[in-house]
């Protein structure tokens, strides 16, 4: 194993991680359609960097691409499902923000089917553990738009702490953003 705070290749997922009620896995080709028309969502398109329309060509440009972040130690992408696995939900990725901080960031969407159902919470939990104990993380971030009230309860739900406000933090679609920031800790949740 690499020493603390280098960057290395993220391990893979290869047995899905589960709750009993949620189960959050590697992306597949057969996610492809799944995927494709979950994503292609107006408040999903709203809060993140999403093409629109989204369309099965973005899907294997995404699945890509979150193959050779994985392999330089950037993040990892996974799907979110129904414990049995086949109902997709939703998608979160955890980012490595600072290999020297060890630290990392999520990021995730539900789709419209899904939403209200307590999905997110739970998959939020799952990979943070999984952040701690697999990547030995010390720090796990969640940023999210100020107006993004569903995505801060899910934050909050998780057991992230609310921190503050980051002000003109980030570009989605041309324009700045304040982001609030949450935080857990290991042991935390």
């Amino acid at each position: 194993m690499s020493p603390l705070g280098v960057a290395r290749p993220l391990p893979r997922v290869l047995d899905p991680l589960s709750d009993g009620e949620v189960s959050v896995r590697e992306w597949r080709r057969e996610d492809l359609h799944a995927m494709a028309a979950m994503l292609d969502d107006e408040p999903i398109a709203r809060w993140t960097r999403v093409p629109q329309p989204y369309t099965e060509r973005d899907g294997l440009d995404y699945f890509a691409r979150g193959d050779a972040e994985r392999e330089r130690g950037e993040g990892i992408n996974l799907a979110v499902l129904d414990a049995g696995g086949t109902e997709l939900l939703g998608s979160i990725s955890l980012r490595l923000a600072s290999w020297a901080d060890l630290r990392g960031q999520l990021g995730y969407l539900v789709g419209a089917h899904a939403r209200g159902r307590g999905v997110m919470p739970r998959a939020i939990r799952l990979v943070t553990s999984w952040g701690f104990s697999a990547l030995q993380l010390e720090r796990i971030e969640i940023l999210v738009h100020p107006d993004n009230a569903p995505s801060q309860r899910a934050a909050e739900k998780a057991g992230f702490h609310r921190e503050g406000i980051l002000r003109s933090y980030t570009r989605v679609k041309d324009q700045r953003f304040d982001m609030w920031s949450f935080s857990a800790l290991p042991g935390e949740l």
